[in-house]
């Protein structure tokens, strides 16, 4: 497969990239950033997958997200995939609106029309990137975590508890928990999916668990003047469903924090000292 390089940058003794591909599940052009730490020739490291928010590229965390020094120190490869597919052809929101289509993909594979073409991120983040980053990469496939940020926290989560076997931990920022329950995730699950709420429960963390899916344990940091949190994001959720499969939640309430990446790169540095415990056990 090939990849292109877009840039390079040297920062805290490691590399950052931007590269970009052909991808087979989108059938578009697809951005993704890459941050290599210094190490040893030969060396295979973790690798800690970033998935971003609604209005996100790669570029966002990328550029704002204050993790390359801890990553460094730790020795941890960061990757950070785009939202959603983009390009001529690709439709976004009929309505033209911020919280579906273009840059709003929700980490599933769209069955609807006219989605279904190219909005498969799902299989996008779960599947096609991690083969193309396992071959270009000096990742250690054995020691995987992954973390997100509102939309990307969703997303983080439900392929966590999903694929319980592949990633060592798993946490987020302000993620939608249970986007069955609430405005952007009815939108986006009804826009992709369809009516059929039973084909929603495999991408709502909350459903998810109360249907059985397990995972050792999660880390989710919310800030309490977040203007998204009672009616969009809905952390006690996830909170009483973690209590009743008793799953380990340490969840976070920050005072004063809102729903950005100056919230984002202030905790990003605990989160990733709490993934690289994990996995380097």
């Amino acid at each position: 497969m090939t990849v292109e390089t877009v840039s390079l940058n040297r920062s805290h003794g490691g590399t950052q990239g931007v590269y970009k591909h052909v991808s087979r599940e989108t059938r578009t052009g697809m951005t993704f950033s890459v941050y290599v730490p210094p190490h040893p020739d030969g060396a295979k490291l973790p690798v800690v997958w970033y998935l971003s928010g609604l209005t996100c590229t790669h570029a966002n965390v990328t550029e704002k997200g204050e993790y390359r020094k801890a990553c460094a120190e730790l020795g941890l490869i960061f990757v950070a995939p785009d939202t959603s597919p983009r390009g001529e052809g690709v439709p976004g929101d009929p309505a033209a609106s911020y919280d579906f289509g273009l840059g709003a993909g929700f980490y599933v594979d769209a069955t609807q029309a006219p989605f279904a073409q190219h909005y498969r991120m799902w299989s996008y983040v779960t599947q096609e990137l991690p083969e193309l980053i396992s071959g270009h990469f000096a990742v250690d496939p054995n020691r995987q975590s992954i973390l997100g940020h509102s939309m990307g926290g969703h997303g983080a989560l439900t392929i966590a508890l999903r694929h319980p076997d592949r990633y060592r931990a798993a946490s987020a920022f302000s993620p939608i928990v249970a986007p069955s329950q609430v405005p952007w995730g009815i939108k986006a699950l009804g826009g992709y999916l369809g009516s059929a709420r039973e084909a929603w429960r495999k991408h709502d963390a909350v459903a998810l668990i109360e249907d059985g899916a397990r995972f050792s344990g999660f880390l989710v940091d919310v800030g309490d003047a977040d203007l998204f949190l009672t009616d969009q994001l809905r952390p006690e959720l996830l909170q009483r469903a973690c209590a009743q499969a008793a799953i380990p939640l340490e969840l976070r309430r920050q005072g004063g924090y809102d729903h950005s990446y100056y919230f984002i790169s202030t905790f990003m540095e605990d989160h990733l000292r709490w993934h690289a415990a994990r996995l380097k056990a």
